[in-house]
């Protein structure tokens, strides 16, 4: 920022309100995260139960967390599941989008909304309901039917930001490699699917971070093979408090930080896209 843009405060009045609403900023900050803060340290208390402040410090956790074949299997399992639910989200989501981008597409709006509608509805409704349906059909205890219900989850992030993507998408491009002879599948991998996919790849990784965090779909779906993370976790807090489950905290809160750096790197390189094809 340029001295000429900075704010200027001309009166004491006017300072002292910029300080108070900075302090203010800052308290409402310290009062967010700090329930995340405290986490860090429990995760690497020696003592086997929970105790803060901690006394002597210790990997303890993070051993029984990467050793531990229950903690293990619910860490491939989550894996997993997120990778599959992400690949069918990113692809239906993508391709829906691709769609909703038409501007003479009929019930563009009623289209959106449906597809964005899991976002809004409550994950405990959208889990019963496919308990129900998928009982029906034999797969409400298989890795299948969470992986179905995760992609829907996922699905409108993915929707979301490919949508926002392709608002800086010359069309032009594209009728100009279908006019070179282009099919619209070759025109869309060499000529779209290149300046677009900092928007795709955003959209994956909400998708994948959606389904590896997810919860309440898998104690509705999942049988006793389809143990997450995340389960595992709340079994723990209801059956066993072990501080093992802070570790896990610890290496999510890992995950989700670096999720957000590579978010705002692809939302720079998006935002270098669209000023290269404007």
């Amino acid at each position: 920022m340029s001295a000429s843009n900075l704010p200027l405060y001309t009166t004491p009045l006017q300072r002292a309100g910029h300080w108070v609403l900075l302090i203010f900023c800052t308290l409402v900050l310290v009062f967010l995260i700090a329930p995340v803060l405290v986490v860090v340290p429990l995760a690497f208390n020696n003592e086997p139960y929970f105790h803060f402040p901690v006394q002597e410090y210790s990997l303890r956790w993070f051993r029984d967390l990467f050793t531990n074949e229950v903690w293990l299997h619910a860490i491939f399992n989550s894996v997993l599941t997120a990778t599959l639910a992400t690949l069918l989200a990113t692809t239906l989501g993508t391709l829906a989008a691709v769609g909703l981008n038409h501007h003479n597409l009929p019930g563009k709006r009623l289209l959106m909304a449906v597809l964005v509608s899991p976002m809004i509805v409550p994950v405990v409704v959208l889990a019963v309901g496919s308990y129900l349906f998928f009982s029906k059909l034999g797969i409400a205890n298989n890795l299948l039917g969470i992986v179905l219900v995760h992609a829907v989850l996922g699905m409108p992030f993915v929707v979301i930001t490919v949508t926002a993507t392709l608002g800086g998408f010359d069309m032009n491009l594209m009728r100009a490699a279908r006019g070179l002879g282009a099919s619209q599948w070759e025109a869309f991998r060499r000529i779209m699917l290149p300046l677009v996919w900092p928007g795709v790849l955003s959209g994956a990784l909400f998708a994948f971070a959606t389904s590896f965090d997810e919860v309440v779909v898998v104690l509705f779906l999942g049988g006793p093979e389809q143990t997450t993370l995340p389960r595992q976790m709340w079994t723990g807090l209801r059956e066993q408090l072990s501080p093992t489950i802070l570790s896990a905290a610890f290496m999510l809160i890992l995950f989700a930080i670096a999720m957000l750096l590579t978010l705002e790197m692809l939302r720079r390189r998006s935002v270098a896209l669209r000023g290269v094809t404007e």
